[in-house]
């Protein structure tokens, strides 16, 4: 039987391979955003099935949406920004203070 990998160890084999930092990156933002209409959403005691009406959508796709399981559009974006009574900011940061 083989030795077992403490998880940091494993992380780092998993994260050398070619494409996994972008791989990884591209997961985060997609999380990252997901959470923040889900918060936003919740602030305002609204629904998924009631988000997904304002901004013309369905509620399985808002539901995958705030699990992280899409990459949106900026239409897409916007849409929920208007919805959540918010503006869309997209900005770009330098790699050494973005994180």
């Amino acid at each position: 039987m083989g030795e077992r990998k403490a998880w940091a160890d494993k992380r780092a084999d998993i994260m050398s391979r070619p494409g996994a930092g972008t791989a990884y990156e591209a997961t985060r933002i997609r999380f990252e955003l997901g959470e923040a209409v889900r918060l936003r959403r919740e602030q305002l005691g609204m629904t998924q099935a009631e988000l997904a009406e304002r901004a013309g959508l369905k509620q399985p796709a808002v539901a995958r949406f705030e699990a992280g399981g899409t990459m949106p559009t900026i239409p897409m974006l916007e849409r929920l920004a208007e919805a959540l009574e918010m503006r869309l900011s997209v900005q770009f940061q330098p790699l050494r203070e973005a994180s």
